[in-house]
């Protein structure tokens, strides 16, 4: 069988390969955070709030700049099977600090602290429900909610009119090698199987804020990487399109 008559490779919930999963973002989910989305990749929903804050902490006082910082934690039954909550076990697993940077400094990369002023915006990401790409998820809805709070400061004079704080789109998107096919945007099925597992976070005019990948299976070469990149901004690309899609919809309430 040639290669122009092979047929295609359908996974197992019926996408292509370079296929994301369905994306819903659901802009003021909480009727008390500044800003707020609930975010879908697929069966992964994470709700994203983004707190307000005029003020820095004191290691930038009088600097002239703010602060974007985040925290991403699961509920107990995200999960097929319940986890402890990690409050109640008294310490913050390795998995969640290292979340939780990583969606501080995809946020950061995409904001300009000085345009933003001494004010504070602090990002929560809860995850309700977990099949894959929980952190990619989370960067994703974290920017929407975090450009709605920026919104509502300036509505209340917090931050200046013409002040643009926000430099750009970010988001991120997983993406893997499977029977040495790469594929796009992976539900947790693929992901523990997968040959090679990748994070990318981008930014909307395609440039990278982070790359995590690591060969699970067989180690990857140049040309594979360049091909799960390649779909990677592809993937991101679209996923700017939906959030800004998002953004540009009114609310129902409060508008």
């Amino acid at each position: 069988m040639t290669e122009a008559s092979a047929p295609a490779i359908v996974r197992a919930d019926g996408r292509t390969p370079d296929q994301l999963r369905e994306v819903t973002i659901e802009r003021g989910w909480s009727a008390h955070a500044e800003g707020s989305a609930l975010i879908s990749f697929g069966g992964t929903k994470v709700l994203c709030t983004a707190s307000f804050t005029n003020g820095v902490p004191r290691w930038l006082n009088g600097k002239g700049k703010g602060w974007v910082t985040a925290e991403y934690a699961m509920l107990p039954r995200a999960t097929n099977t319940r986890n402890d909550r990690e409050s109640v076990k008294g310490r913050i697993g390795g998995r969640t600090h290292e979340i939780s940077r990583l969606i501080g400094r995809s946020l950061r990369a995409v904001v300009d602290m000085k345009a933003l002023g001494e004010n504070t915006l602090q990002i929560d990401c809860d995850v309700l429900q977990a099949d894959g790409g929980t952190r990619t998820a989370a960067i994703t809805g974290a920017y929407v909610a975090m450009a709605d709070a920026i919104e509502w400061a300036r509505g209340q004079k917090f931050i200046a009119q013409r002040a643009t704080p926000l430099i750009d789109t970010v988001s991120a998107v997983s993406v893997g090698i499977i029977d040495g096919t790469p594929m796009l945007d992976l539900a947790y099925t693929e992901d523990v199987r997968a040959e090679t597992d990748m994070n990318v976070v981008a930014t909307g005019r395609g440039l990278f804020v982070e790359v995590q990948g690591t060969a699970e299976g067989a180690p990857f070469d140049r040309r594979e990487l360049d091909s799960l990149l390649d779909l990677a901004l592809a993937g991101t690309a679209s996923l700017t399109e939906l959030q800004r899609a998002a953004l540009a919809a009114s609310l129902e309430a409060g508008e």
